[in-house]
């Protein structure tokens, strides 16, 4: 998740805290703060579903690794070496057995041991006289579509992730957007309330509770200013 939209969602947290401590009884806030915990319930649920795609997508990593190192240090080289042999009877047989690095880019990987499979199955008579176990073979066939299956996996619980990020940056901003609606609502409400106008500031900030010394003008709350960076001078408290 984007830190701004993290900070937006934290803001809609405070601001609803404060809301439903300082209901008002118009139908128009109602109907605002309706929506703020619609918004925010959705953002949780979200939230829950980026963390499961993210310990989907780290297992999927750790099953691709071991299938490949799998693949390519038993099942392929295995392959590489009986076709070897196997070429004396058929040259072209040694070019299409030719291994390439472990750490070959998945989906490359993917397709070359796709490719050798094929090959080794349509040989398959051939390289058996120059041993080879077809008991490998059926446990590569296996290994390779456990491979895709990983792939698909990961692939899939990318692109929920990417879903979910892009749906909790709209919440974000629908969420900046109701603050803003209840911002000047409420800034008329405690026109008179030095302290519930302080507290509603603090809650509606975007980058969080802020504190105001005895006499310091209150800040707009929405207004997202970069903070300083290291080193930069900073305002006395």
């Amino acid at each position: 998740m984007k830190a701004k939209t993290r900070r937006q969602i934290e803001a809609g947290k405070r601001v609803l805290g404060f809301s439903l401590a300082h209901l008002d009884d118009s139908p128009g806030y109602a109907t605002t703060l309706a929506s703020l915990q619609e918004a925010l319930a959705r953002a949780e649920t979200l939230m829950t579903l980026q963390r499961e795609q993210i310990q989907q997508v780290r297992g999927a990593t750790v099953q691709k690794r071991t299938l490949r190192r799998r693949i390519r240090r038993g099942s392929m080289k295995h392959l590489a070496n009986v076709a070897e042999g196997a070429a004396r009877e058929n040259p072209e047989l040694k070019q299409k057995f030719v291994l390439k690095p472990e750490q070959t880019p998945y989906l490359e990987f993917q397709a070359m041991a796709r490719a050798m499979l094929a090959e080794a199955q349509g040989n398959k008579e051939l390289l058996v006289k120059h041993g080879l176990s077809e008991t490998l073979l059926e446990g590569m066939v296996k290994n390779v579509k456990d491979l895709d299956q990983a792939i698909e996996q990961s692939s899939e619980a990318r692109r929920q992730h990417v879903g979910a990020s892009a749906e909790l940056d709209a919440i974000g901003e629908l969420i900046i957007h109701l603050i803003k609606v209840m911002d000047g609502l409420n800034r008329d409400r405690f026109a008179d309330s030095s302290q519930s106008l302080a507290e509603w500031t603090s809650a509606s900030n975007v980058f969080g509770p802020i504190h105001l010394s005895s006499g310091e003008e209150q800040q707009q709350p929405l207004q997202e200013v970069t903070p300083p960076s290291a080193g930069a001078a900073k305002p006395a408290a």
